[in-house]
Protein backbone atom coordinates (compact mmCIF):
# COMPACT_ATOMS: atom_id res chain seq x y z
CA UNK A 1 0.00 0.00 0.00
CA UNK A 2 2.99 2.43 0.90
CA UNK A 3 4.19 1.52 -2.58
CA UNK A 4 0.89 2.46 -4.31
CA UNK A 5 0.76 5.83 -2.30
CA UNK A 6 4.26 6.96 -3.32
CA UNK A 7 3.73 5.66 -6.53
CA UNK A 8 0.66 8.35 -6.80
CA UNK A 9 2.95 11.22 -5.25
CA UNK A 10 5.19 10.84 -7.69
CA UNK A 11 2.57 10.77 -10.65
CA UNK A 12 1.97 14.43 -9.33
CA UNK A 13 5.02 15.43 -8.47
CA UNK A 14 6.05 14.48 -12.02
CA UNK A 15 2.73 16.70 -13.53
CA UNK A 16 3.69 19.48 -11.29
CA UNK A 17 6.92 19.67 -12.50
CA UNK A 18 6.42 18.84 -16.01
CA UNK A 19 3.49 22.15 -15.87
CA UNK A 20 5.39 24.77 -13.94
CA UNK A 21 8.79 23.80 -16.14
CA UNK A 22 6.54 24.11 -19.48
CA UNK A 23 5.17 27.64 -18.17
CA UNK A 24 8.43 28.59 -17.18
CA UNK A 25 10.12 27.98 -20.06
CA UNK A 26 7.62 28.79 -22.07
CA UNK A 27 7.00 25.73 -24.14
CA UNK A 28 3.34 26.06 -23.10
CA UNK A 29 3.13 29.19 -24.91
CA UNK A 30 4.57 27.90 -27.68
CA UNK A 31 2.32 24.94 -28.39
CA UNK A 32 0.17 26.95 -30.45
CA UNK A 33 -1.92 25.91 -33.52
CA UNK A 34 0.76 27.79 -35.96
CA UNK A 35 3.82 26.61 -34.61
CA UNK A 36 2.85 22.95 -34.33
CA UNK A 37 1.44 22.89 -37.80
CA UNK A 38 4.90 24.38 -38.87
CA UNK A 39 6.66 21.45 -37.03
CA UNK A 40 4.27 18.90 -38.48
CA UNK A 41 4.97 20.04 -42.17
CA UNK A 42 8.58 20.40 -41.67
CA UNK A 43 8.48 16.84 -40.34
CA UNK A 44 7.41 15.56 -43.49
CA UNK A 45 7.00 11.68 -43.15
CA UNK A 46 7.56 11.87 -39.62
CA UNK A 47 4.67 14.51 -39.41
CA UNK A 48 2.05 12.35 -37.92
CA UNK A 49 4.37 10.66 -36.02
CA UNK A 50 5.58 14.04 -34.04
CA UNK A 51 1.71 15.40 -34.22
CA UNK A 52 0.42 12.07 -32.17
CA UNK A 53 3.44 12.71 -30.02
CA UNK A 54 2.59 16.18 -29.17
CA UNK A 55 -1.30 15.50 -28.70
CA UNK A 56 -0.19 13.35 -26.17
CA UNK A 57 2.50 15.55 -24.46
CA UNK A 58 -0.41 17.98 -24.37
CA UNK A 59 -2.88 16.24 -23.10
CA UNK A 60 -0.96 15.25 -19.99
CA UNK A 61 0.16 19.22 -20.13
CA UNK A 62 -3.53 20.14 -20.02
CA UNK A 63 -3.84 21.60 -23.27
CA UNK A 64 -7.32 21.57 -24.49
CA UNK A 65 -7.50 18.94 -27.53
CA UNK A 66 -9.33 21.09 -29.76
CA UNK A 67 -5.77 23.07 -30.06
CA UNK A 68 -4.55 19.43 -31.95
CA UNK A 69 -7.90 18.97 -33.78
CA UNK A 70 -7.42 22.72 -35.39
CA UNK A 71 -3.64 21.88 -36.27
CA UNK A 72 -4.25 18.22 -37.71
CA UNK A 73 -7.23 20.30 -39.85
CA UNK A 74 -4.91 23.30 -40.79
CA UNK A 75 -1.62 20.83 -41.36
CA UNK A 76 -3.90 18.08 -43.62
CA UNK A 77 -7.12 19.29 -44.45
CA UNK A 78 -10.22 18.55 -43.77
CA UNK A 79 -10.65 14.61 -44.83
CA UNK A 80 -6.99 13.35 -44.03
CA UNK A 81 -7.22 16.11 -41.17
CA UNK A 82 -10.24 14.36 -39.45
CA UNK A 83 -8.87 11.03 -39.66
CA UNK A 84 -5.19 11.70 -38.14
CA UNK A 85 -7.31 14.28 -35.22
CA UNK A 86 -9.53 11.03 -34.55
CA UNK A 87 -6.90 8.76 -34.40
CA UNK A 88 -4.66 11.22 -32.44
CA UNK A 89 -7.66 11.75 -30.33
CA UNK A 90 -7.54 8.30 -29.52
CA UNK A 91 -4.10 7.19 -28.86
CA UNK A 92 -3.67 10.20 -26.33
CA UNK A 93 -7.02 9.56 -24.55
CA UNK A 94 -5.44 6.23 -24.23
CA UNK A 95 -1.76 7.45 -23.45
CA UNK A 96 -3.35 9.49 -20.44
CA UNK A 97 -5.29 6.79 -19.72
CA UNK A 98 -3.10 4.31 -18.80
CA UNK A 99 -0.56 6.56 -17.79
CA UNK A 100 -2.84 8.37 -14.83
CA UNK A 101 -4.27 4.74 -13.62
CA UNK A 102 -0.68 3.05 -13.41
CA UNK A 103 0.08 5.31 -10.97
CA UNK A 104 -2.97 6.33 -9.68
CA UNK A 105 -5.24 3.49 -9.61
CA UNK A 106 -9.01 3.87 -9.19
CA UNK A 107 -9.55 5.60 -6.19
CA UNK A 108 -12.91 7.10 -7.43
CA UNK A 109 -14.36 3.83 -7.15
CA UNK A 110 -13.75 3.78 -3.32
CA UNK A 111 -15.85 7.23 -3.07
CA UNK A 112 -18.88 6.91 0.18
CA UNK A 113 -20.26 10.76 -0.71
CA UNK A 114 -23.88 10.01 -2.29
CA UNK A 115 -23.89 12.80 -4.51
CA UNK A 116 -20.47 11.45 -5.77
CA UNK A 117 -21.39 7.98 -5.90
CA UNK A 118 -24.69 8.68 -7.72
CA UNK A 119 -22.60 9.82 -10.52
CA UNK A 120 -19.90 7.00 -10.94
CA UNK A 121 -23.14 4.54 -10.28
CA UNK A 122 -23.68 5.42 -13.99
CA UNK A 123 -20.51 5.28 -15.37
CA UNK A 124 -20.82 1.77 -13.57
CA UNK A 125 -23.91 0.68 -15.45
CA UNK A 126 -23.74 1.78 -19.02
CA UNK A 127 -19.50 2.79 -19.15
CA UNK A 128 -19.23 3.00 -22.54
CA UNK A 129 -22.46 5.01 -23.62
CA UNK A 130 -21.81 7.71 -20.10
CA UNK A 131 -17.69 8.14 -21.71
CA UNK A 132 -18.74 8.53 -25.10
CA UNK A 133 -22.00 10.83 -23.76
CA UNK A 134 -19.16 12.70 -21.96
CA UNK A 135 -16.69 12.63 -24.95
CA UNK A 136 -19.22 14.23 -27.31
CA UNK A 137 -20.20 17.07 -24.66
CA UNK A 138 -16.64 17.54 -23.13
CA UNK A 139 -14.54 16.05 -26.24
CA UNK A 140 -10.58 15.88 -24.90
CA UNK A 141 -11.17 17.97 -21.50
CA UNK A 142 -7.68 17.55 -19.56
CA UNK A 143 -9.86 17.21 -16.24
CA UNK A 144 -12.46 14.49 -17.99
CA UNK A 145 -9.20 12.50 -18.81
CA UNK A 146 -7.99 12.01 -15.55
CA UNK A 147 -11.54 12.05 -13.74
CA UNK A 148 -12.09 8.87 -16.11
CA UNK A 149 -8.50 7.19 -15.65
CA UNK A 150 -9.50 7.53 -11.58
CA UNK A 151 -12.45 6.03 -12.29
CA UNK A 152 -13.21 2.31 -11.92
CA UNK A 153 -13.93 2.19 -15.21
CA UNK A 154 -12.19 -0.99 -17.54
CA UNK A 155 -9.57 -0.07 -20.02
CA UNK A 156 -11.53 -1.47 -23.29
CA UNK A 157 -15.05 0.51 -22.06
CA UNK A 158 -12.83 3.56 -22.03
CA UNK A 159 -11.44 3.25 -25.22
CA UNK A 160 -14.86 2.18 -26.80
CA UNK A 161 -16.75 4.94 -25.42
CA UNK A 162 -14.05 7.68 -26.24
CA UNK A 163 -14.22 6.17 -29.77
CA UNK A 164 -17.54 6.18 -30.71
CA UNK A 165 -18.17 9.92 -28.37
CA UNK A 166 -15.09 11.73 -30.45
CA UNK A 167 -16.28 11.54 -33.84
CA UNK A 168 -19.36 14.00 -34.04
CA UNK A 169 -17.44 16.64 -32.71
CA UNK A 170 -14.34 16.09 -34.11
CA UNK A 171 -16.12 16.56 -37.35
CA UNK A 172 -18.10 19.16 -36.40
CA UNK A 173 -14.84 21.33 -35.44
CA UNK A 174 -13.49 19.91 -38.68
CA UNK A 175 -16.64 21.59 -40.22
CA UNK A 176 -16.71 25.03 -38.11
CA UNK A 177 -12.85 25.50 -39.14
CA UNK A 178 -13.45 25.31 -42.82
CA UNK A 179 -16.21 27.10 -42.87
CA UNK A 180 -14.26 29.95 -40.53
CA UNK A 181 -11.21 29.76 -43.53
CA UNK A 182 -13.61 30.00 -46.40
CA UNK A 183 -15.00 32.99 -44.20
CA UNK A 184 -11.82 34.22 -43.95
CA UNK A 185 -10.69 33.85 -47.28
CA UNK A 186 -13.62 35.63 -49.08
CA UNK A 187 -12.80 38.65 -46.87
CA UNK A 188 -9.65 38.77 -47.18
Amino acid sequence: MKNVWLLRLGLVLVLVLLFVLASVTGVREQLTPARLQQAVADAGLWGFGLFVVCFSVGQLLQVPGIVFILVARAAWGPVLGFANAYVGALVAAGVVFLLVRTVGGSPLGRITWGPAKRVLAGLERRPVLTIASLRAVMLLSPPLNYALALSPVRQGHHLLGSALGLVVPIAVVMFLSESALALFHSVS
